[in-house]
């Protein structure tokens, strides 16, 4: 019989596990690398809490919602928290020391911090808000973010070590900004959740090595995108449609539709269409990072014909259509799609 007095040194111990505490025991010790990478997490969040901050003031503070009137990189219509949310992780890295360069959607290039560069051999891609058209309507938003080393020299700025296949990502995780502010991570050591507990301003330890389930239920997907979609695709949605058991869950957010999967299981399609088979999704800072937390987990993340961590970019901000969630889904979904070929 566990006693009152073990509950709560349980509960303390809990409460003690910090992000930053947490990266320093998955290496085991206190390595360069493992300081550098605590680090990093540690400016990870701060980012997070500034975010969560200016997110739970919105609507009372100009300059939080609607749009700003410009179109950022990828020919998409830019929102206020898109820009403050870029602006933050910037900030926040400038001040790093360990991160020589940040990408991110809301960026024709890399953003290179000269300063750092000397000793910081990180780079940083992100999305800074994903779900950003969730905005206005106060629903769910998230940041996803994958930390990679630099590799050879950047000698004309062009970052091309950044165009590597995912498995050259030694961190990667998201934020997600719902009722609580959640941060989810991966060092390759598993995959591990954390809470952001306002009273302490802390990202608090609340699940380890987190699996996700062989198969579930859900599926996500935006099914308005229904008749652009290639036939194969269409069929596995059809399939869903006259199967007992399936739920359909779509938020527009990805961080929240692929937190909801991670923990029960299932099936997210963010398929290409006919007239733009590449897909919407940018591989580096969006795909490749949800994919290498999922795969942590024990899921799968595939475009429908190969794994996206076979994917070699040709351009920073590359597109892919992604398969994502348990493995039995996500076979499933492919098996559509081999079979239409």
């Amino acid at each position: 019989m566990v006693t009152a007095a073990e509950n709560e040194d349980k509960a303390l111990d809990r409460d003690c596990t910090t992000l930053s505490r947490h990266v320093l025991q998955q290496f085991q010790g206190f390595s360069a690398q493992a300081q550098d990478l605590s680090a990093l997490m540690n400016r990870v969040a701060l980012a997070g809490k500034l975010v969560a901050r200016h997110l739970s003031r919105a609507g009372l503070m100009e300059g939080v919602l609607g749009f700003t009137g410009d179109v950022n990189v990828q020919g998409e219509s830019v929102k206020k928290m898109d820009v403050y949310a870029n602006d933050v992780f910037i900030s926040v890295f400038k001040q790093s020391g360990l991160v020589c360069r940040l990408a991110s959607e809301e960026m024709d290039e890399p953003y290179y911090i000269p300063e750092n560069c000397p000793i910081g051999r990180y780079t940083l891609l992100y999305d800074p808000i994903d779900g950003s058209s969730n905005t206005d309507t106060n629903l769910s938003l998230g940041s996803i973010f994958a930390i990679r080393q630099q590799e050879g020299e950047d000698k004309d700025g062009k970052a091309k070590d950044l165009l590597s296949t995912g498995d050259k990502q030694i961190g990667a995780g998201y934020i997600l900004y719902g009722p609580s502010t959640m941060l989810v991570y991966t060092m390759g050591k598993g995959v591990h959740s954390f809470v952001l507990d306002p009273s302490l301003g802390e990202f608090i330890l609340t699940e380890e090595n987190i699996k996700i389930p062989d198969s579930g239920s859900v599926y996500s997907v935006n099914e308005g995108n229904f008749w652009q979609w290639e036939e194969s695709v269409r069929e596995y949605v059809r399939y869903v449609h006259r199967t007992e058991g399936y739920s359909a869950r779509y938020s527009g957010a990805m961080v929240s539709d692929i937190h909801r999967i991670l923990v029960q299981g299932g099936v997210f399609l963010y398929p290409g269409t006919v007239q733009k088979p590449e897909g919407k999704l940018r591989l580096l800072y969006e795909s490749a990072p949800l994919a290498y937390v999922i795969q942590q987990a024990g899921g799968r993340a595939t475009t429908g014909r190969m794994d996206i961590f076979d994917v070699v970019p040709e351009k920073l901000h590359q597109r892919t259509p992604l398969i994502i969630g348990s493995k039995e889904n996500v076979a499933k979904v492919e098996s559509f799609i081999q079979n239409g070929d």
